[in-house]
């Protein structure tokens, strides 16, 4: 390792991943059956949730990452709540090898998103009427091993 003055290694070319900014681009909570659906229930609503993530890059070094968060609970007529969730970030990436990229922006930057996304939907189902809804935490690596063999096999096959 090179030493600087200080005696220290020279940081200024080691990995990074920086968090440049954090936001809510788009936020929908419907509760189409109010006030009925606000009635005590017998039942535990079918939930069903969906997760995507998108990026594009802004600059050299920055990339915009989207995790979007869909959620229905219950059922077609019977809908307690529905809701939608697009949370953003610009992260910036230097001293990484190119073919790392990738993976860094598809699973450690919605990593580093999911936390916050998870407590929008959490208050915004608790302001519908509901209990708050906390998501399990989501393995991104996972998700992103499967879209990779995804989109393999029409290659493949």
């Amino acid at each position: 390792m090179a030493d600087t003055n200080g005696g220290g290694p020279d940081m200024a070319d080691a990995p990074g991943l920086t968090v440049l900014a954090q936001y809510t681009k788009d936020l929908s909570f419907e509760n189409p059956n109010a006030p009925r659906s606000l009635t005590p229930q017998d039942q535990n609503p079918n939930i069903q949730i969906q997760v995507n993530v998108n990026a594009k890059q802004l600059s050299e070094a920055e990339f915009e990452v989207e995790l979007t968060l869909e959620g229905t609970a219950g059922e077609e007529a019977s809908v307690f709540f529905k809701f939608e969730l697009c949370y953003a970030g610009v992260f910036r990436i230097k001293n990484v090898p190119e073919q790392e990229v990738h993976p860094i922006i598809m699973i450690e930057c919605p990593r580093l998103l999911f936390p916050f996304a998870r407590q929008i939907v959490a208050e915004a189902v608790r302001g519908g009427g509901f209990p708050p809804l906390l998501i399990d935490p989501i393995d991104f690596h996972l998700l992103y091993r499967q879209r990779v063999s995804e989109l393999q096999k029409p290659a493949t096959a």
